[in-house]
């Protein structure tokens, strides 16, 4: 069954260090755990309209969590940084937040 870019790319992450990285053109998303690094660059540029230079990703661990007495993690994700060419226009979903 063939991924849509909506199901590759899950949601943006909004953070301090993420919306520092706009600044160089680096524009952070939580991802799906099986895409990788090429699904990930075409769904980006499918979905925004712009012109991807790389893709970094990160597997991001489980945090340990405590409800009372009872133990847990949170779930295991995936997320990439995505770089965008110098003569690509930005991402206008970010620039509001800026």
């Amino acid at each position: 069954m063939e991924k849509t870019a909506q199901d590759i790319i899950v949601r943006p992450i909004i953070t301090e260090r993420s919306m520092a990285g706009i600044a160089e053109r680096k524009y952070t998303f939580r991802v799906a755990d099986g895409a990788n690094k090429i699904e990930i660059k075409k769904a980006v540029e499918k979905l925004f309209g712009v012109k991807v230079e790389k893709v970094n990703t990160i597997s991001v661990k489980g945090k340990k969590k405590r409800m009372g007495r009872h133990e847990g993690y949170t779930s295991d994700w995936k997320k990439a940084i995505v770089t965008l060419t110098a003569d690509s226009k930005t991402i206008e979903f970010f620039d509001g937040m800026i």
